[in-house]
């Protein structure tokens, strides 16, 4: 069973009568765990204020395509980056009309243009005009592009006529969302991600590290616990919050985190090597402070341990995924990488795009593995550990 846990709702509310119900819809989404923003059409605004679904998703409203101060933050693009699911209720015949036709005349039928995440609509509308022919063109166009439809419903309107055109209750339209999403597609499966940055010390208050915030480590923690799966995450130093229904375990240094992965590893299924562990360490950490009566300070640096190949070489050890952050040649590197280490899969990313490298929210890599691999279009971090986690389901059901 699907369910909305994390998931970034984004929902369009066009101009009818059905537009009072999208603020119990935006309450139960959330209530379903689901971060939920807003696109109003200007004839939705004249059923329901903005300032009430701003209250209620906690999140400003959208209602301009070309507002200058959204541009400056969360622009069209970067709503349809946002979103894991567009849903449009109540969706209005004219609506339905134009999105068919591909418009793009307001900032409604842009973000469905831009936004590679699915699309739902909640169609509202008099029994006639759902009945006439052109809107059965409409919907039957909008079907066969893979756009789901949730009602209408039939039974009293607002006009006094009975019949199929009221929108569901938003109970329905919750439900129908949620099941877009495949819950379990780990389930039962025990996952080890590692995440985030390593630090190597040099004294009591310097260290060696890297620029790796954790996020994409985070994020593929809370895809395999979506789906199912019980999560450990082992984390280096990093100041993002721990994902539901995941346990954490907190390291500093490479060595730290290789003992804690060898202390999981042989009650594991999935072994996921995100983490930017720093590839050399000192020789020696000084006790004191090191004071700063030099001109110079010569530091030996020895290999820190390669955690990701020692699990790979466990005797049947766990499917193991590893990635390569690469500047140059990345497919070639990650390649090679993968063919070195006898991993299972291997995840390419360009980190000398700043975009989408270090500390960026967004993200964009090829999934490599033996025999095959995909290219994953840039989208939020979370999107983009959501569709590794089914690829990695996905290889472990063809090897099975």
């Amino acid at each position: 069973m699907g369910h909305l846990f994390n998931r970034n709702v984004l929902l369009g509310v066009s101009g009818g009568i059905a537009a009072y119900k999208s603020a119990e819809l935006v309450r139960q989404l959330q209530e379903s765990g689901a971060s939920v923003r807003v696109i109003m059409t200007r004839g939705a605004q004249e059923f329901i204020t903005p300032l009430t679904l701003q209250a209620l998703s906690g999140n400003p409203v959208h209602a301009e395509l070309l507002d200058e101060e959204a541009e400056r933050g969360m622009g069209h693009i970067e709503l349809a980056r946002w979103a894991d699911l567009m849903l449009i209720a109540p969706a209005t015949a004219d609506l339905l009309a134009r999105l068919a036709a591909g418009r793009a005349d307001d900032l409604l039928t842009t973000v469905a243009l831009a936004t590679a995440a699915p699309l739902m609509l909640a169609p509202a509308m008099n029994q006639q005009m759902w009945r006439d022919p052109a809107t059965s063109d409409n919907v039957h166009t909008l079907g066969s592009r893979g756009i789901h439809l949730v009602g209408p419903a039939s039974g009293e309107q607002a006009c006094g006529d009975v019949g199929p055109g009221r929108m569901e209750e938003p109970a329905v339209i919750v439900a129908a969302a949620a099941g877009l999403f495949e819950s379990g597609l780990l389930a039962g499966k025990r996952v080890v991600v590692t995440a985030g940055p390593t630090r190597e010390a040099i004294d009591p208050v310097r260290y060696i590290s890297n620029h790796s915030s954790g996020k994409m480590g985070y994020a593929l923690a809370r895809a395999a616990a979506e789906a199912g799966a019980l999560t450990t995450l082992v984390s280096g130093p990093v100041t993002l919050p721990t994902p539901e229904h995941v346990s954490r375990i907190d390291v500093e240094s490479a060595r730290e985190m290789l003992a804690s992965c060898q202390a999981l590893i042989g009650d594991c299924d999935i072994f996921i090597a995100c983490a930017a562990v720093a590839d050399y360490r000192p020789a020696e950490t000084q006790a004191d402070k090191i004071k700063k009566t030099q001109e110079q300070v010569t530091l030996q640096l020895i290999r820190n341990p390669d955690i990701v190949s020692a699990v790979a070489a466990t005797a049947n050890g766990p499917f193991t995924a590893g990635f390569a952050a690469e500047t140059n040649d990345v497919l070639s590197y990650a390649r090679d990488k993968m063919q070195r280490k006898g991993l299972d899969m291997i995840i390419a990313n360009d980190v000398s795009d700043s975009t989408i490298g270090f500390n960026s929210d967004d993200n964009e890599v090829t999934v490599l593995w033996p025999g095959g691999k995909r290219a994953l279009s840039r989208a939020g971090k979370d999107a983009i550990a959501r569709r590794i986690v089914a690829l990695i389901a996905e290889r472990l059901a063809s090897d099975g």
